[in-house]
């Protein structure tokens, strides 16, 4: 019988890779689990303590630690290693070391025969994304980020707020750069399947409070408002990884704000940035081009030239 065991494998058991794994456990979304972490203790520490759900989730998943050269045989490897920002730094600032580490990561992961697909968190999220894609050779589509999913995720539960309704029920992306240079696409954003501009403009008295300039700063701004409070975020990546992971084994054509190397699309090529794209069983099938407005495709291509002077900086810098 041939093996249909679905393996994942986790690099860095911080906060966000044990968020991710235990996301996975809750809701049996693979089969096997496997932790790899510089510090082993930690690994093995966090491997043990999850194995110890078993008895209270729906399906067994198997969890233990290993190496890099285990890779060779897993469906997913996700990245969630690297530096955190400090005090006063963003996620660009962290760009240098993060790429040294990654580099040497992905390198050894490829070494094992791993021929799967990357799913990376790491930050800046983008940039990483690209560089792993770079160094690994793998194609495009079996190279993707986080990116604006969680961001996606933020405008949706905020927006949820002010309208009183069910985030699941507000469909729209947050567009660019997990970063400081994002921006919700406001011309694609519903409320069943409502355009919110027109609801705006249709109900003044109740939703003329709503400044759309203010949840934009808001969704932009809740990773530093959560970090600064309580050094971290990992739960809503923790969950969003979980989320891509379920969608690409169950292959359901779903469609995720990722980290995706553009060729061509939204006049882009040669960049790696948040963008709706189709996730299937064999990673990123299609990039989804919204048709946006003059405003939105000059913050586009903005965000897009940050992500691509900070790529240009990497490759001056590391030959």
């Amino acid at each position: 019988m041939a093996s249909t065991v679905r393996k994942v494998a986790i690099i860095g058991m911080g906060y966000v890779g044990s968020s991710c794994a235990y996301s996975l456990i809750n809701q049996s979304v693979c089969d096997e689990i496997m932790l790899i972490d510089r510090n082993q203790d930690r690994a093995y520490a966090q491997a043990l303590d999850l194995s110890h759900c078993m008895d209270f989730v729906h399906s067994r998943t198997k969890v233990h630690t290993g190496a890099y050269a285990d890779c060779g045989d897993a469906d997913i490897v996700i990245l969630c290693a690297g530096p955190n920002p400090k005090e006063g730094q963003t996620r660009l600032d962290v760009l240098d070391a993060a790429v040294e580490v990654t580099t040497g990561i992905v390198q050894q992961v490829m070494a094992s025969g791993f021929s799967g697909i990357f799913l990376i968190a790491s930050n800046p999220v983008d940039v990483i994304t690209y560089i792993v894609r770079q160094v690994s050779g793998l194609p495009r589509s079996h190279v993707l980020g986080t990116g604006t999913s969680i961001d996606s995720s933020r405008l949706k539960t905020l927006l949820s707020e002010y309208l009183s309704v069910d985030p699941r029920s507000v469909q729209g992306y947050v567009l660019g750069e997990h970063g400081e240079s994002q921006f919700p696409a406001w011309s694609h954003v519903t409320i069943g399947s409502k355009p919110l501009l027109d609801i705006l403009e249709q109900h003044p008295d109740r939703f003329g409070h709503m400044n759309l300039e203010e949840i934009a700063y808001k969704t932009r701004n809740a990773g530093w408002e959560i970090f600064h409070r309580k050094g971290s975020t990992h739960y809503g990546i923790g969950n969003a990884l979980a989320h891509i992971t379920r969608s690409i084994f169950n292959d359901d054509h779903r469609i995720i704000a990722v980290s995706a190397i553009l060729d061509g699309e939204y006049g882009q090529k040669d960049v790696c940035v948040g963008v709706p794209a189709i996730v299937t069983r064999q990673g990123m099938k299609e990039i989804v081009e919204l048709k946006l407005p003059e405003k939105e495709r000059s913050q586009f291509e903005a965000s897009c030239e940050i992500i691509r002077t900070s790529i240009s900086s990497i490759q001056h810098n590391h030959g």
